[in-house]
């Protein structure tokens, strides 16, 4: 009997697994900090396609000063009058830092371009310029990931419908996104376009199947382990000396403080 090819993982092997992978994404920010190496990495790909989901897997046990996000709004009107690539500049990394994009400089070849927020000749410009762009930043030491989430329209089509029924994700459904899932063969032609220009040797696209949101961040996340070559810098096993004796500090009363109350001690279970 064939194998189903949408067979999920185990939950338990999930965690498992995800846990190992979190501790290898900490050895790999202590090595980032101690060489001063630079890192960027773009998650790219159509609306709930799984990339807030890996971004948060990928920080969430990293030390936010040494690994940053990067969302950025909609250009103001200042913004749309400078260099397109100018205000993600501003936002690359220092020496000993990662830098994660939650989209980036290529809105202008997706989302830009199908919803015709920019002019053609604007759009031709970045696909002559981002190669070039992507190409000097390798040289100047910074290494570049791109990663594209690929899913199919019916998984993409039953995310949105559950977005509609769970409160915590219906911010995610902006207008942008409505209009998105209109137009999945203008995006389709718009992404095809975009790496036919910028899959370039130095800072190559890798896609992500996220259909299967668990295996996409697993697999996502055990790849960018593999393109950079960090080591175990782990330190010497910390020893805690005896605490020493606290004198001459008297705490003021309880009363004189304002404490936030307690409001879900009627939930805990008694007895």
């Amino acid at each position: 009997m064939a194998k189903s090819k949408n067979v999920k993982i185990n939950n338990k092997v999930y965690e498992k697994e995800l846990g190992r992978l979190q501790i290898e994404l900490v050895k790999l920010q202590e090595w980032v900090k101690s060489t001063g190496h630079k890192v960027v990495i773009l998650f790219e790909g159509r609306d709930a396609a799984g990339k807030g989901g890996t971004i948060k897997r990928i920080t969430e046990a990293m030390n936010p000063r040494i690994c940053q996000v990067v969302a950025l709004p909609a250009p103001t009107e200042r913004e749309k009058t400078q260099w397109y690539f100018q205000r993600y500049v501003s936002h690359l990394p220092a020496a000993g830092e990662i830098v994660i994009f939650d989209r980036s400089w290529y809105n202008r070849a997706g989302v830009e371009r199908v919803m015709g927020f920019c002019t053609d000749k604007e759009y031709q410009e970045f696909m002559r310029s981002c190669p070039e762009f992507e190409r000097m930043l390798v040289r100047s030491g910074i290494q570049l990931i791109k990663y594209w989430f690929s899913v199919s329209d019916e998984e993409q089509e039953k995310r949105f419908q559950k977005r509609l029924t769970d409160p915590t994700k219906r911010w995610k459904l902006s207008p942008m996104d409505l209009e998105s899932r209109k137009r999945w063969v203008d995006y389709s032609r718009a992404k095809d376009l975009m790496f036919s220009h910028t899959d370039i040797k130095q800072a190559p696209w890798y896609v992500v199947a996220s259909d299967i949101k668990k295996h996409a961040r697993l697999n996502c996340i055990s790849h960018l382990l593999s393109l950079i070559p960090y080591e175990d810098l782990t330190p010497e096993k910390i020893t805690l000396d005896d605490r020493p004796p606290q004198r001459g500090y008297v705490r003021p009363p309880m009363e004189d403080q304002t404490f936030v109350p307690d409001a879900h001690k009627h939930l805990s279970v008694t007895g």
